[in-house]
């Protein structure tokens, strides 16, 4: 499993794919303050995208991975986060 929770951060490594989005979306919803770490995301579900878009948690760090950061940064970086 691609999610990994402490009691302030989610972190996202590897793959994140559509059965990850339900647990992606039950520890933030527990831990509404933790931020997102995305720094060993690979590859993300736009399941899991979506619920990252709707919660709209805080980013921690962007993932390595050029091409996903080039995508997801402007997506989840709105309102200066």
């Amino acid at each position: 499993m691609p999610i990994h929770v402490s009691k302030t951060e989610v972190t996202i490594k590897g793959t994140c794919t559509v059965e990850d989005a339900l647990p992606l979306l039950e520890a933030l919803q527990a831990t509404p303050a933790a931020r997102v770490a995305l720094m060993h995301c690979t590859h993300i579900h736009t399941a899991s995208l979506q619920v990252l878009l709707a919660l709209q948690p805080s980013i921690v760090s962007w993932p390595e991975e050029a091409f996903l950061a080039r995508w997801l940064t402007p997506l989840l970086n709105q309102g200066g986060r």
